[in-house]
């Protein structure tokens, strides 16, 4: 049986709210067949003459939402929907082509990757990224132990990073993530690896979070660890906000999508799509 997560002390006031919120780029488009088949010196002088042209990608269409205190949201969707991008959207990492951003406290995105160096032990990382996060030294000496059996690490904390394998890298970099008790944290993907005991631990870190009327977004491919983790799901499809509602109910309705697709059964994939879709509520947003 798959235990569904609860929610505790879920209140009215908002912790994040998008408004209207979409995201394009500019990205290099090329040539077609023809500038191929050139020669690579002709390819290079023609790019530097003539500037490869320019297109629009529309990564994320505008939507709006609202996420209270102690919600979990769990966002979904297909490869290149738009779900990284809205995950770096809430934790302000890019700024949206149109609509606005807004959230009571900074959000801390799950991956302190810029401030990891592979050269140094786990250890050392756990100090580096932890006051890159504002801890103070006293507070990362205080939570060293806690980060470290979070991790699962053990004894490994004190190897160099760069022997660790990716699973190794993910569990440090979630437990430096949630060493500063944020309000608002956002994690992508960082819970599809380790074993049973691991995602034990993340799983009563996550109510922890959400106990102290927090709010989680988690980005991820797995339903299971979406059912049992968040109270709500977010389903995006070709950057487009299909369907927003309780856990079980939007997995369910993703599912029955993916499962068409996965036989080749596009048009009824779409219709359920376009159906799950008419029945979104459109969200509200009024400032005081």
């Amino acid at each position: 049986m798959t235990e569904t997560a609860t929610t505790p002390q879920t209140t009215h006031e908002p912790v994040v709210v998008l408004d209207n919120v979409s995201m394009e780029y500019k990205v290099t488009s090329s040539h077609g067949e023809q500038h191929r088949k050139l020669p690579w010196f002709k390819r290079l002088l023609y790019s530097v003459v003539r500037r490869d042209p320019t297109v629009t990608v529309r990564a994320l269409q505008p939507l709006s939402l609202v996420v209270h205190q102690g919600e979990s949201v769990g966002i979904v969707g297909r490869n290149g929907s738009g779900k990284s991008t809205l995950s770096k959207l809430i934790c302000g990492q890019i700024r949206p082509t149109s609509g606005t951003v807004r959230a009571r406290t900074t959000p801390i995105m799950l991956g302190v990757n810029a401030a990891l160096v592979q050269a140094l032990s786990g250890d050392q990382n756990i100090q580096l990224g932890c006051l890159a996060m504002g801890m103070t030294p006293e507070q990362v000496e205080e939570k060293f132990d806690s980060i470290v059996e979070l991790s699962g690490l053990g004894k490994s904390v004190y190897l160099p990073l760069k022997s660790y394998s990716s699973g190794m890298s993910s569990r440090l970099r979630f437990a430096i993530a949630c060493a500063v008790d944020p309000e608002i944290l956002v994690i992508d993907e960082a819970l599809n690896t380790g074993d049973a005991q691991f995602k034990g631990r993340t799983k009563a870190r996550m109510d922890e979070l959400r106990a102290q009327a927090g709010c989680v977004f988690l980005v991820s491919h797995s339903m299971s660890t979406l059912k049992s983790m968040c109270s709500r799901v977010v389903w995006i499809d070709k950057g487009e906000l299909i369907a927003d509602g309780p856990a079980k109910e939007v997995i369910a309705q993703y599912q029955s999508f993916t499962e068409e697709l996965s036989k080749g059964r596009n048009s009824a994939a779409m219709k359920i799509r376009d159906e799950v879709r008419s029945r979104l509520q459109q969200v509200s947003i009024n400032y005081v």
